[in-house]
C-alpha cells in the first residue's frame, strides 16, 4: 500500500502496518549504479508486500555512494514501487550535506526519510537536536531518527524533537539499550512510529513487540522474503511455537554462518541475494568493515 508523500502521519501509521527492510544497491562491474539490476530488485520485492522498503539505507551502502549518484537511486526506488510501496530514503553525514540529500530524495518523490548517524563523530544531545531538526525544517516529508553506533539519543533529546518538528514520525533503534527504548516509549507514548533496527532483528522481535515496537526492517526479506513474513505474521499473531521453530531451525544458524565469515549485516544481505529470486548483486563496493 502506498502513501502519499506530503502526509507525514499517513507514512507513520503505514510504517508502523508491517514488515520494513531495505533492499541492497547493485552495482556493475565497474563499480557504477547499475540501474536495471536495482529496478528488477525493487520489482521483485515489491510484489511481497512489505510496508516500505528503505533505499539508500545501510544495506544500500549509503556511505559509499556519491552525491552525484544518489538521486539517481531515490528515483529509481520510487519510479518502480509508486502507488505500491513507500519508499524511504537514507540522509546522513554532516548536516549541511544531509540537508542537500533530504531535499534530493524529497524531490525524486521519495514518501520519507531515515536520518543514519552522523560522519565520525559522537555529538552532544544540542548538536543531534539541531541536526536532525535543521533536516525536519527543510522537507515536509515524514523523518525517522536512528539511534545507533555514534547516535545516540537521550529520550529528552527525541521529545524536544517530536515538539519541535511536525513531521518527525519515527524512532528506528539500532542500539539494544532496553532501559533507553523504555525511556523513549514511556516518553512520547504514540507521537512516533517505533521500528526495531538491531541486526538480524527477528531474534529481538518478541521482545521488542512487547515494548510496544509493532516493527523492524529485516534484512532477510532480501533473499527469503516468504520466510521473514512468515515469522513476522507469526509474532504479530502471538504464535511462539512458529517462531520459535523459525528462530532454531534457519536465524540462529544464519547468524552462525554470518558470524563465522565475520561479515557485517549488510554483507550478509548481499551474500543472501543470490539465493533469491533474482540475480545475486553482482558487485559491491570496497568494504572497510
Amino acid at each position: 500500500m502506498a502513501c502519499h508523500g506530503d502526509d507525514p502521519e499517513e507514512l507513520k501509521h503505514q510504517v508502523g502496518s508491517g514488515l520494513l527492510s531495505f533492499p541492497v544497491t547493485d552495482f556493475a562491474p565497474d563499480l557504477s549504479f547499475d540501474h536495471r539490476g536495482y529496478a528488477a530488485r525493487l520489482e521483485w520485492l515489491n510484489g511481497y508486500g512489505a510496508a516500505a522498503l528503505f533505499a539508500a539505507g545501510g544495506t544500500g551502502e549509503f556511505f559509499s555512494l556519491t552525491p552525484g549518484e544518489y538521486p539517481g537511486i531515490i528515483e529509481t526506488a520510487v519510479s518502480v514501487c509508486r502507488g505500491r510501496t513507500p519508499i524511504i530514503a537514507g540522509v546522513g553525514y554532516g548536516t549541511l550535506l544531509a540537508v542537500e540529500m533530504a531535499k534530493a530524495a524529497e524531490r525524486a518523490g521519495a514518501d520519507g526519510l531515515l536520518v543514519l548517524p552522523q560522519y565520525l563523530i559522537t555529538a552532544e544531545q544540542e548538536g543531534l537536536f539541531r541536526h536532525v531538526k535543521a533536516i525536519c525544517d527543510s522537507v515536509g516529508i515524514g523523518v525517522i531518527v536512528y539511534n545507533r553506533d555514534n547516535c545516540l539519543f537521550a529520550a529528552e533529546t527525541v521529545e524536544r524533537l517530536a515538539e519541535a518538528c511536525p513531521n518527525l514520525v519515527g524512532y528506528k533503534d539500532g542500539a539494544g539499550d532496553i532501559e533507553r527504548m523504555v525511556r523513549v516509549r514511556r516518553r512520547l507514548g504514540d507521537r512516533v512510529v517505533y521500528v526495531g533496527g538491531l541486526p538480524t532483528a527477528e531474534v529481538y522481535a518478541e521482545a521488542y513487540d512487547a515494548m510496544g515496537v509493532t516493527t523492524y526492517s529485516s534484512a532477510v526479506f532480501n533473499f527469503v522474503p516468504e520466510l521473514a513474513l512468515a515469522f513476522y505474521a507469526a509474532l504479530r499473531a502471538g504464535d511462539g511455537d512458529t517462531t520459535g521453530r523459525l528462530l532454531n531451525d534457519f536465524f540462529l544458524p544464519y547468524i552462525a554462518i554470518r558470524d563465522e565469515g565475520k561479515a557485517t549485516p549488510s554483507a550478509s544481505s548481499r551474500r543472501g541475494s543470490g539465493w533469491s529470486g533474482v540475480a545475486r548483486a553482482r558487485c559491491a563496493r570496497h568494504w572497510l568493515t
